[in-house]
């Protein structure tokens, strides 16, 4: 029986191996804090990343950039706020779903040249408040 491990020295060493994996800083709290922010500012860059990129098929990359950056508070918190309630729950999904449909076919049903109007009108406003925006920075 020459050098058997024992049930102890199995817990030690795994016990050594877990403990040296605390990551940044060995406050656990700390580390979920950086892991969030990375992960919301990496999401909130994919996400304008995207947005002008969708923008960009009609508008030229600076008025997207623009429009993206002239969103106001309440068009944000209203995005976040169906985000998050289609992401919560399958009927949260269905009815935020289902409401983007109905609006969907509601503007198709308008006459084409006045949703477009409306539309370019609501775009150049947030393009402008964007613009605005950008000045005073």
């Amino acid at each position: 029986m020459a050098n058997k491990p024992t049930l102890k020295a199995a817990k030690n060493r795994a016990k050594a191996a877990t403990t040296q994996a605390d990551g940044i800083s060995p406050n656990p709290m700390t580390n979920l804090l950086i892991a969030d922010l990375a992960l919301r500012g990496g999401g909130q860059l994919l996400r304008h990343a995207i947005e002008r990129t969708v923008l960009g098929a009609k508008y030229t990359p600076d008025k997207a950039k623009k429009i993206v950056k002239g969103r106001s508070m309440v068009q944000t918190l209203l995005g976040t706020a169906a985000a998050r309630i289609a992401t919560r729950s399958v009927p949260g999904a269905i009815v935020v779903g289902g409401g983007l449909l109905a609006k969907a076919l509601y503007d198709r049903r308008q006459h084409k040249r006045n949703a477009r109007a409306r539309g370019n009108q609501a775009i150049e406003a947030q393009a402008k408040r964007g613009d605005e925006d950008e000045s005073e920075t």
